[in-house]
């Protein structure tokens, strides 16, 4: 079992920046792949960035890509993204996921665990 609790989202204005964390608690953390997705009010929930156990591996949503970076730290349990250069259109909650499997993150809508969200919006 793996609880996922996310923090750092806030109100920024375009341009800006802001990092967000999650914290894992529960064994095995570094054998996940974690993620992050989001989800704008009135829109479906979407994939933003993915990274693999090792922190090898990274995938990202275009929109996001050159602006997002998602990295982990194995011995603190912890994913984090980074968001620089936001945009209005950035403006969701984001939620942090963990899944066993790598393969096809950004293609998939089901993960193994879910944290709560945190909310981000960019003014303009």
């Amino acid at each position: 079992q793996v609880q996922l609790v996310e923090s750092g989202g806030g109100l920024v204005q375009a341009g800006g920046s802001l990092r967000l964390s999650c914290a894992a608690s529960g064994r095995s953390f570094g054998a996940y792949a974690m993620g992050w997705s989001r989800q704008a009010p009135g829109k479906e929930r979407e994939f933003v960035a993915a990274i693999t156990w090792s922190g090898a591996g990274r995938d990202y949503a275009d929109s996001v890509k050159g602006r997002f970076t998602i990295s982990r730290d194995n011995a603190k349990n912890t994913v984090y993204l980074q968001m620089d250069n936001l945009k209005p259109e950035d403006t969701a909650d984001y939620y942090c996921n963990a899944d066993r499997y790598y393969t096809n993150y950004a293609m998939r809508k089901t993960y193994d665990y879910w944290g709560q969200g945190t909310q981000v919006t960019v003014s303009s």
